[in-house]
């Protein structure tokens, strides 16, 4: 249903699963073994799998926390895009890179929940891509302290506004792992 014309397939977008993002973060090791099961998925059907990687003063480009965690390995042939923004489309060149692959539908994975997976999401469907949320590939840290509910309340509450989520010729939609289709 994607309002972009010529693009009927679909791409993986791991977003930020750094070691600075998601070391303290809700279900993280259950997160990081169901991108995994994603990104096997993706590369059996030759799904085009981009991933997204922030910077900002506490994710310092080439250290430790700014590294992807080790569990997951990107393969030398998809793409790698820097951000400083929580929207992956936002100052990138994730755009042309979804054009180059014909792509008007995104399936989105990563970290963290109520920042950076929010403000794509909301980036996709408003530049005209179909954009689904994989309800249990994607996390956040405990914010409780600052006011936020806690985490398992932040992504329940995203994965049920999301799967309602349209706007003209465009659909969300909220998944599990197991029922992702490309």
């Amino acid at each position: 249903m994607t309002t972009l014309s010529n693009r009927p397939n679909t791409a993986l977008l791991v977003v930020d699963v750094q070691n600075g993002v998601v070391d303290s973060s809700h279900n993280r090791d259950e997160v990081i073994a169901n991108i995994n099961t994603l990104l096997a998925k993706a590369r059996s059907e030759a799904v085009p799998v981009v991933w997204i990687q922030h910077s900002s003063d506490e994710l310092k480009p080439d250290s430790a926390p700014w590294q992807y965690v080790p569990e997951l390995i990107r393969e030398a042939t998809e793409p790698l895009i820097h951000k400083r923004y929580g929207d992956s489309f936002e100052d990138t060149d994730l755009e042309s890179v979804l054009a180059e692959h014909g792509v008007g539908r995104v399936v989105v994975t990563g970290a963290q929940t109520d920042a950076c997976i929010r403000s794509t999401l909301h980036g996709a469907i408003v530049r005209g891509y179909d954009a689904t949320l994989v309800g249990d590939a994607h996390t956040t840290e405990d914010l409780t302290e600052y006011g936020a509910p806690a985490p398992e309340k932040v992504i329940s509450h995203t994965n049920l506004y999301w799967s309602w989520q349209e706007a003209p010729g465009r659909k969300g939609g909220t998944v599990s792992t197991v029922d992702v289709t490309f």
